[in-house]
Formats: structure tokens, sequence, C-alpha cells
């Protein structure tokens, strides 16, 4: 006789976080931030929204995790590791090879949707914009003052410079033309902001 084998709990938790990460992203990137609520995340993903106030206490902690969630899972079906900038003692190609992947994330409509609509209201909504920077930008940003550090050691930067500083003359560009559609957003376009910082405008 067959045993009676009793649910699996992690596997239906699971399952019901990965279904509130996608509820949470489609609605944000159809109705906008404002209008994204709780409830509708809940109903979208088919769980009672008991469920989500036990693991999250707003909506704002869903989109940062869900949006953390699928960074890490792009960076998977990249063959990348999550979060992180190679270091093969090419300052240029590490650079480059890590901006050519932000723009193919920013041009993928699951994550483009989405980070329109947070960025979007990040801008009026200063409490939200603070919350995108701390929990969801800073930490990235900080992996290219940790490059351009081991850059600087291996004296391929100036010992002066400040890395967040230095940082901004790459990162600063490629999200104002995403965020404004200035013009081609592309590799050629990042792999030019690379030389441009690293090598300067003015005559050798």
């Amino acid at each position: 006789m067959a045993k009676n084998l009793a649910p699996d709990s992690t596997r239906r938790s699971e399952k019901s976080r990965r279904a509130i990460y996608d509820a949470a992203l489609a609605l944000v990137g159809e109705v906008g931030y404002p209008r994204t609520t709780i409830e509708g995340i809940a109903a979208r993903a088919g769980v009672g929204k008991q469920t989500i106030y036990r693991w999250w206490s707003s909506k704002a902690e869903v989109l940062m995790e869900a949006f953390l969630d699928l960074g890490e899972q792009s960076s998977r079906d990249a063959g990348q590791e999550p979060y992180a900038i190679p270091d093969t003692g090419d300052l240029a190609a590490d650079l480059k090879a890590v901006l050519r992947a932000t723009v193919d994330e920013l041009k993928d409509p699951r994550f483009e949707v989405p980070s329109r609509a947070l960025a979007a209201e990040g801008v009026v909504n200063e409490q939200l914009g603070r919350q995108f920077v701390t929990k969801l930008l800073e930490p990235s940003l900080q992996l290219y003052v940790e490059r351009l550090r081991s850059a600087q050691a291996a004296g391929q930067v100036r010992p002066e410079i400040d890395p967040r500083i230095a940082l901004e003359l790459f990162v600063s560009p490629l999200a104002q033309r995403w965020l404004q559609y200035s013009g081609p957003f592309s590799h050629e376009y990042t792999d030019t902001l690379v030389d441009y910082a690293l090598n300067g405008l003015a005559p050798r």
C-alpha cells in the first residue's frame, strides 16, 4: 500500500514566492507603481494577501526583492556569476564585458518594462527613489568601486582617483541614454564610453 506523503511545504512556498515576484513585476509594468497594490499582486499570483504580508511589509519590499531575483536569473541565463565583475587583469575588457551585459539586460522586456515604471516613480517619489538606490543600485555600483580599486592596486588607474566618482563616467551616461532614449543603446556605445573614460579626451 502506497504511503500518503504530506505536501512539501518548502516547494509550495517557493512556488508561491515565485508567483508573487512575477505578478509584482508584471503589474508595475502594466499599471505603474502607484496603482500596483498588495491585493492586486495577491490576486494575480493566486495567493492570499496574508501570504504576502507574512514575507514582506509593503509592495516596495516585494518589488525590490523581485528585482534582485530577476537580476540573479538574468546572470544565470547569461552564464555569469550574479553580481560579479570579472577581474582578468584587463580593466577595459572587464568593464566592456559587464556593460555589454547591462545593455542586454536593460533591453530585455522582462526587466525593461518594470524597471522603467519604477525609475519613473522614483523621480517623483523620494522615499521609493532612495530605496531603489540603496537596495538595488548601490550594491551594483560598489562592484565597480572594487574593480577600480583592484586596477589601482595593479597600477592601471592613478592612485588619487576616487573610484566612486570615476565609475559615473560610464555608468551615468548609460543610464541617461536608456531612460531618455537620447541615442542608440548598444554594445558599441558602451565600449566607447569605457574608452573615453579610461583614455580621456585630450591628445597624448
